[in-house]
């Protein structure tokens, strides 16, 4: 195994495939964690940091002591655990990414987008709408907007590009943390278009604020996926709480 990746990154990776590929069906229990250790040439708990890396992406269960066990459902499965492009995600599960950008239109800012980039009302932003697919599939309709600096980068890319976060970073420009809302919105008449549904139909509706290193708004975005085609994961866990701390108070 190369050494420019860490090891249990490749073991994850694998695992992944494997899944994806009906290997380990739903229900179906991995490996035992020395099989697996085993099977890689690592150590177990190397293993055991392949596991959690599939238990954040909700992949499959993680009770302690026991085999894991492969979750199933159609929908594709993202966990906010750790921050990751679309196009990054969408690979790591097998996946192939596309993206389409349909309209690229230099704006000002409304008062919605002004309070999440923290702007003066009516500054000049850009606002871009993309189509996304996975493996050719449109499952999402993206709407970011952007500060002019970041605007106009995405702005000169080409129009099958299929991970602007990528070509960002080579200017210097970093996703670094996030805020998500999650709710249901319904499709308009460019949300029907692009993904194949009615207008008025429900749809997934994820809005986010991104920040770079220093704390400075530079996308607020609102996606739109179709049902079934996308799920949201989230890990909680009382240990760093007040709750973890303060064990038998109500």
């Amino acid at each position: 195994m190369s050494s420019k990746s860490p090891l249990y990154r490749k073991v994850a990776g694998d695992l992944r495939t494997a899944i994806a590929a009906g290997e380990y069906g739903s229900g179906a229990r991995l490996p035992a964690e020395d099989q697996l250790a085993r099977r890689y040439g690592v150590s177990r708990g190397t293993v055991r940091q392949a596991l959690a890396s599939l238990r954040a992406d909700g992949l499959v269960t993680s009770r302690r002591g026991a085999r894991r066990v492969v979750l199933g459902g159609a929908a594709r499965l993202q966990s906010f655990s750790e921050l990751r492009s679309f196009a990054r995600w969408a690979r790591s599960l097998g996946e192939e990414p596309g993206g389409r950008t349909v309209a690229v239109e230099p704006a000002e800012a409304t008062e919605e987008e002004a309070h999440h980039l923290q702007l003066p009302c009516g500054s000049a932003v850009f606002r871009v709408r993309r189509v996304r697919t996975l493996s050719g599939a449109p499952v999402m309709v993206e709407r970011s907007t952007y500060p002019v600096r970041v605007g106009r980068l995405v702005a000169a890319m080409a129009v099958d590009e299929v991970s602007h976060s990528r070509q960002l970073e080579l200017h210097g420009v970093l996703f670094t943390d996030a805020q998500h809302t999650i709710d249901v919105g319904h499709a308009d008449a460019d949300d029907a278009a692009l993904l194949g549904c009615r207008p008025g139909d429900a749809l997934l509706r994820e809005r986010r604020r991104s920040t770079d290193p220093a704390g400075t708004p530079v996308e607020w975005s609102e996606d739109r996926y179709l049902p079934g085609t996308v799920a949201f994961t989230v890990h909680n866990s009382t240990a760093g709480g007040a709750l973890g701390r303060r064990l038998g108070e109500e």
